[in-house]
């Protein structure tokens, strides 16, 4: 099991949130919103114009109630830019070996992307942290179920279609946690700035997730 803090932070809260945005300017309010509803891991994705810059003032702003990270990190430089920048952990959509090592050399955990068993476990053997499973949409909570019985010691973290009809399906079939991205902050939201909307959204997924894991659950009594 993993021992680093903010590691168990990941999976005792059981989402991350991921942003996804058109401009930088919003990803503190947002974030804001999404804290408000219980959700206390966040993820700025590189892909989000600015969104290193950001990083630095939106923990500032957050505080230590929120796990600050950055996703869609896809260079050893990317991951390095993200760590100084004050990420707290960084996430992938591929298997890179040299981000991984990044991470590690600073211990910084990592969530790499893989989809099949073999690159599951190639990223957990590199050192991953958490491994996500991306992108799930097409396959569903079986397949994480799927994954669970031959590789029960690594935590997987689906991503890519996770929705609020189907998140409470994913952990009961074993995800330790799962990443949320337009499903939590959909476009229309966004667009009307109704960010108790989005608050409300976060709650829905904080609270799924929290019915659909039993007592024993070994991912959420790590932290």
């Amino acid at each position: 099991m993993p021992n680093d803090e903010r590691v168990e932070r990941l999976l005792a809260g059981g989402v991350i949130a991921i942003l996804r945005l058109a401009t930088a300017d919003d990803l503190l309010p947002v974030a804001e919103a999404i804290r408000e509803g219980g959700v206390t891991a966040i993820e700025f994705t590189l892909t989000t114009p600015g969104a290193i810059r950001a990083l630095e003032p939106a923990r500032e702003k957050l505080g230590g109630g929120v796990l600050l990270g950055g996703g869609t990190v896809l260079t050893a430089g990317a991951a390095r830019e993200a760590i100084a920048a004050g990420a707290e952990y960084v996430v992938a959509p591929n298997v890179n070996p040299a981000v991984v090592e990044v991470c590690r050399g600073r211990n910084v955990p990592v969530v790499p992307g893989a989809f099949t068993p073999t690159e599951i476990v190639q990223a957990w053997d590199l050192g991953a942290s958490l491994v996500k499973v991306f992108p799930v949409g097409s396959v569903g909570p079986r397949y994480i179920k799927d994954l669970r019985g031959p590789l029960p010691h690594i935590p997987l973290v689906p991503t890519g279609g996770v929705s609020l009809e189907n998140v409470e399906a994913f952990i009961k079939a074993g995800a330790a946690a799962v990443g949320v991205g337009g499903e939590m902050v959909p476009k229309e939201f966004l667009a009307r700035r109704e960010f108790g909307e989005i608050t409300k959204r976060a709650r829905q997924f904080a609270d799924a997730v929290a019915r659909a894991r039993p007592a024993s659950d070994r991912w959420a009594s790590s932290g």
